[in-house]
Parts: structure tokens; sequence; C-alpha cells
């Protein structure tokens, strides 16, 4: 053989070596997507990142960890969002690179722990690596970069047994037993990793899966304080504002003589300002006499003095007696950031063509004798604002939501669920209506009370049982995202000093 021939086979070894394990980091992350809806594949999300901690470990360099983490993310993010993507435009490649770095410092910090592994360094990494994990998983949860969607944790939100951990620290404290679960068991698993070291790692993985699965077993019920009859109106998609009031008009009638508390309508259900349109007042005052129950409808169209807000109002025959302006914003969907210097991407994707105005702060609606609390589509990702309603004394949360852009999407199935740990977060019932979407209510321990998919067409009635209980979530907040940023800059600090030690030491 040739030294040409020999150079280039080295040279293709050398990609082969290089590249196979990247797209296999991305094939690990695309998978754990699944353990998400609308797939569903729970159990995943306990075993799923311990392919990609095993690439990391043996990365060789931190560079390439970096590579392979980023591959990993992109697979997983590219493929949970993937409903995403066709709206960006000429925008989705660039969304892509950024999704790619999230997972960046956790694939690092994996690498520098995993890659020589003793007992005490195992013990490390079970506390730093989920620490490290759910301190991005809360920074980029801020409502400016896409909100808490796609959090770890989120994947459990049928599994009740582990479901209780919400109550206790919130989505996070999830995310957090799942990549130690997760870390234990990639510890097990590594080859460089002493005995001592891997039966730490396993019984720390055993213990961590079963602690939590039989203290939810156990947990007592809430006290039941009563029942409230919530209806849900679900036209689906349907073109015009006029039109659209009139099918949710139509729907509502159906409603008369089933007793209903309140009836709900999903987000943008009046295109219409009821304000500068009498007839529609008045048609929605008649519908709320008609059908025994006050109408919360949500209102999204320009006022008199041209601005747009997403509202929801509390309708009686009596006309408007509260309302609610939505506070978190769909970055892009309903307003631009930096419009003055993004605001050209409106036309080339399907940006807001005009920012919507936000909201001053929460509200109760006092609705047949309870306290609801509403909330607006993508605000039902967030576990402060439910936190924040539970503190205020209600008896329900009520989100209304719309995913017509996303129809037929992952994003239905994915939305429905955040109701599910929202409920059990805050220890309130929760109850979801999508003009267009998974309409879904779940009582404060996370059990489905309704599941209404994006094809179904009409009206419908859940009982609901409400409940009074204060979670130590919303007691304490968010203790686990503070607890784990001080781990990880601690441990970052220590690496720090022993770095500088040892290079003084060869000096």
């Amino acid at each position: 053989m040739s030294t040409a021939s020999v150079t280039v086979t080295a040279e293709r070894v050398g990609v082969a070596r290089r590249w196979g394990p990247r797209l296999l980091a991305a094939l690990t992350g695309a998978c754990l997507a699944l353990a998400f809806p609308a797939v569903n594949v729970w159990w995943w999300a306990w075993f799923g990142l311990v392919p990609f901690l095993l690439l990391a470990a043996g990365a060789g360099t931190f560079r390439e960890a970096g590579w392979r983490s980023w591959w990993a993310s992109a697979g997983f993010f590219g493929t949970l969002h993937h409903w995403v993507l066709p709206f960006l435009g000429v925008f989705w490649p660039l969304a892509v690179l950024v999704i790619g770095l999230v997972w960046v410092p956790f694939g690092l910090v994996a690498y520098g722990l995993l890659r020589r592994v003793t007992p005490a360094r195992a013990a490390v990494a079970l506390l730093v690596l989920p620490s490290v994990w759910v301190a991005v998983e809360a920074l980029r949860s801020w409502q400016h970069l896409g909100g808490a969607w796609g959090l770890l944790g989120s994947s459990q939100w049928q599994v009740r047994p582990v479901l209780g951990l919400a109550a206790l620290g919130g989505v996070w404290l999830l995310s957090f037993t799942l990549v130690a679960v997760n870390t234990g068991l990639a510890i097990a698993m590594l080859r460089g990793a002493s005995p001592r070291a891997r039966l730490a790692g396993g019984g720390a993985a055993v213990a961590l899966a079963a602690l939590p699965a039989c203290s939810g077993l156990v947990r007592p019920e809430p006290v039941v304080t009563g029942v409230m009859r919530v209806a849900g109106v679900q036209p689906g998609p349907v073109p015009g504002p006029d039109r659209r009031v009139a099918a949710h008009l139509r729907l509502t009638g159906e409603l008369a003589g089933r007793d209903p508390d309140v009836v709900v309508w999903g987000q943008s259900s009046v295109g219409l300002d009821p304000a500068r349109r009498p007839d529609v007042d008045r048609l929605l005052r008649r519908a709320a006499a008609e059908v025994g129950a006050d109408l919360l409808v949500n209102v999204d169209a320009a006022d008199s003095s041209g601005r747009i807000a997403k509202s929801a109002y509390q309708y009686t025959p009596n006309g408007v007696v509260d309302t609610y302006v939505k506070q978190r914003l769909a970055p892009f969907g309903e307003y631009i950031p930096l419009r003055p210097v993004l605001g050209w991407i409106a036309g080339h994707t399907e940006a807001a063509e005009k920012d919507r105005i936000t909201g001053a702060g929460l509200t109760v609606f006092e609705v047949a004798g309870r306290r609801v609390g509403p909330l607006i589509s993508y605000e039902s990702t967030f576990p402060d604002l439910r936190r924040g309603l539970a503190r205020r004394g209600v008896d329900v949360t009520i989100t209304q939501g719309s995913l017509t852009t996303f129809h037929g999407s992952w994003a239905h199935a994915q939305q429905a669920s955040f109701e599910a740990l929202r409920a059990v977060e805050s220890g309130r019932p929760a109850v979801l209506v999508e003009l267009d979407g998974t309409s879904a209510a779940f009582d404060a321990r996370g059990r489905r009370l309704a599941w209404f998919p994006p094809d179904y067409r009409g009206a419908f009635v859940v009982n609901v049982p409400l409940s009074a209980e204060e979670t130590p979530y919303v007691r304490l907040g968010d203790w686990v995202p503070a607890l784990a940023g001080g781990i990880a800059l601690g441990a970052g600090a220590a690496a720090a000093v022993l770095r500088i030690h040892r290079r003084r030491a060869r000096r």
C-alpha cells in the first residue's frame, strides 16, 4: 500500500472516530425527546441520558466533549420542538445552532468529573451534575428565551408515584432526581471506574429512583372542599373574528340546562373589542344569561388607542365584571424582542407584526362563590405564576389556550401535560381550555379529569374537585434552582482553586 493510500485511510479513520460519536450523541438526544408528549415514553427519561454521559466521559478532550454536547442538545431540542422549525423560515439553522449550546456546560462538567472516577468523584458527580443541569434549565426558562418548555422533569407528568416531588420542589426537583439517577447508572457502567465507585453509583441510582416512588404511593389525599363544574368550548380554528364569535356562541348555547358554574372560551376567541362593538357585547351578555353562568372569554383585538392585549374577560348578564391581561408574551409569536433592531424578522417569518402589551400582575376572579386564577396559553409553562395564584388563595386555575399555529403537532399534548405538573406544584386543580388544541383538566394530585384532543369540536363540562392544600413548593418557592446554582458555582470555584494549586505545585 502506498504512502498516499495509508494517509487517506488514516484520515478516513480519523473522521469516523470524530464524527461517529458526535452523530451518536445527536441520536441519544433525539431519543430522550421521545420521553415527552406526544410519544410519552416517560420511562426513557430515567436512563436516556446514560449514553450521552458515557460519550461525554470518553471524549478525550474538553473540546470534543463540547462538540458531543452540542450535537446531543441539537438532537434533543430539534426533535422535541421540531414543530417550531417550519415557522422560523430561513432562520431555522441559526435556531438549531443556538439550542445546541444548551447542553454544553453540562457536557463539559460531565467530562471533567467522569473521565477518571473514584468513589469520592462519584459522590461529587451525583451532586454537581444534577445541579448544573437544573441551573441551566432555570436560566433557559427565562420568559424571553421561550419559557419552561421541555424541562426534563416535565416528562413525568403522568407518573403519579413520583409526581409528588413537584409538590416539594417543583418540576426542578423532578429534573434533579432524573439526572442524578442517570448519573449513577452511568458511573456504574464506566469502564475506568473502580468497583467501589460503580457500586456507589448503582446504589445511589436505585435509591434515588425508589424513594420518590415509595413516598408518592403513601402520600395522603387532599381534603376535597367542593366541586366546581367547569365548561369548555372548543370550536377549532374558525377564520374571521365574527364567525369565530358565532361558533363559540352556538356551542355555548348547547350548555344551557347542564348547570355549569363557569363557561370558558380559549385564547383569542374574541378577535373584536367588545367596547367598540356593542352588538358583540350584547351577545356575550345574553349568552351568560341563557346558560346561567359567567363566561370567561379571551379578547385579542386593538382597542380605541390601537394597542393590542390578550385579555381574559369575565362576562355576566350585566357585562364585564373583571379582566386579566396576559403578562408573559411568547417571544416572536406575540412580540419581537428589541423590535427596533430585529423588527425586520417579521418580513421573513410568521413573527408578530405588532407587539401585544403586557398586564401588570395576577388577578383573581370571583366566580360562583369560588376564587378562580386565570392564565393565558404560554403562561401555563411558568411554575411561578401558578404558585403566585395559590398564594392568593385560588380554588382552581383556568388557562385559556390556542395552538392554531401549530395545529396537529406535538405542541398540543405538551402544553396540556403542563397542567398536571402545575396542579401538583400548586396544590390546586388545573383546567386548560383550547380554542384549537388539547383541552384538559387535572385534580390537585395530577389525576386526569378530562382530555379532549385537538380534533374535538364541541362543548364539555368537567366536575373539578376543589382542595386547598399549601404545598412546600408554594411556601418555599424555587429553592431547588437556587440551591443547584449555588452548588454549581461552588463546584466551579473549588475546581478553579484546585487547578491553581496544582499549577503552583508543578512550578
